[in-house]
């Protein structure tokens, strides 16, 4: 069975990683390759990179970046942003990425996706559709969310599966930098609809709503936000959950085994008993 995985998301703007709001506001975090640093010694399970100004000041990837985090990254490296042919592609690859994630090139041509697929493996392809909903559906938007399509989202990740695309990157607008959990109708609605693996990412606030995404369907959840501005690392974040969510992959020094947690997810504080026992043994050690 395939291990559940936990994505962070570097959402890259001005040459730093940012907080996405509604995907209209961002606030500045610091720089990508610190962010890397942190999540790889931390037990993160694969990171995706968005550069959101490509695409609008209409370039292409920022090879020079990716070559970067690639020297400083362990785990699976999916490149975003700017992409908008095989050529680009291939070269992100080759400067270190595993995976392309492709949107507004998708959209302009579907084509795209299949002629990637031929090029580098249906495995390297991930195509990031950006969701909001009005009335009771769900509209396809693109650049950045700020377009408007006249896709409904089942037409669209349906066409996407059929062009024979790895996974889906399922990021809804109306959630993103909330906290408020994930849009779980949505989610449903896309996992029930395609057969390819869905990343689910928007909205998560606490561990819970890791624990809700993954019981509607997903076999990844991503987030940026999350890891940017709460104590949980990736490390405890995982701990919480593997008594609850099967096949949690935990490979860091660091397991957090004995320890509880409390409803947000935070580590409880020990027992003064067992505290009271630590603080003896250090003592002793220095007496000797």
């Amino acid at each position: 069975m395939l291990k559940k995985r936990l994505i962070a998301v570097l959402v890259i703007k001005n040459g730093l990683v940012v907080q996405s709001i509604g995907f209209r506001k961002y606030l500045p975090i610091g720089k990508p390759d610190i962010a890397v640093d942190f999540l790889n010694s931390w037990g993160i399970d694969e990171i995706v990179v968005l550069d959101i100004d490509a695409s609008t000041q209409k370039r292409g990837p920022d090879f020079a970046m990716i070559e970067k985090l690639s020297r400083k990254n362990f785990t699976p490296l999916s490149i975003g942003g700017g992409i908008s042919s095989v050529a680009e592609m291939k070269k992100v690859i080759h400067f270190g990425a595993e995976k392309i994630v492709i949107n507004k090139a998708a959209l302009q041509n579907p084509n795209l996706i299949s002629q990637a697929v031929d090029i580098l493996g249906r495995q390297s392809v991930i195509v990031s559709v950006d969701v909001k909903k009005f009335g009771n559906k769900y509209f396809v938007f693109s650049d950045s969310g700020s377009r408007k399509t006249l896709l409904e989202v089942t037409e669209w990740v349906k066409k996407i599966e059929e062009l024979g695309a790895g996974e889906i990157f399922l990021n809804s607008i109306d959630r993103d930098g909330t906290k408020m959990g994930y849009d779980l109708a949505l989610i449903k609605l896309v996992s029930r609809s395609v057969t390819i693996p869905v990343i689910a990412c928007g909205g998560a606030g606490q561990p819970k709503h890791f624990i809700q995404a993954f019981e509607n369907g997903v076999v990844a959840v991503a987030a940026g936000n999350f890891f940017h501005f709460t104590e949980h690392s990736p490390v405890v974040l995982k701990a919480f959950m593997k008594n609850i969510v099967s096949n949690v992959r935990i490979e860091t020094n660091y397991d957090y085994d004995g320890f509880g947690f409390l409803a947000d997810g935070r580590i409880a504080k020990k027992s003064e008993t067992y505290l009271d026992k630590i603080r003896f043994e250090y003592q002793a050690k220095e007496i000797i």
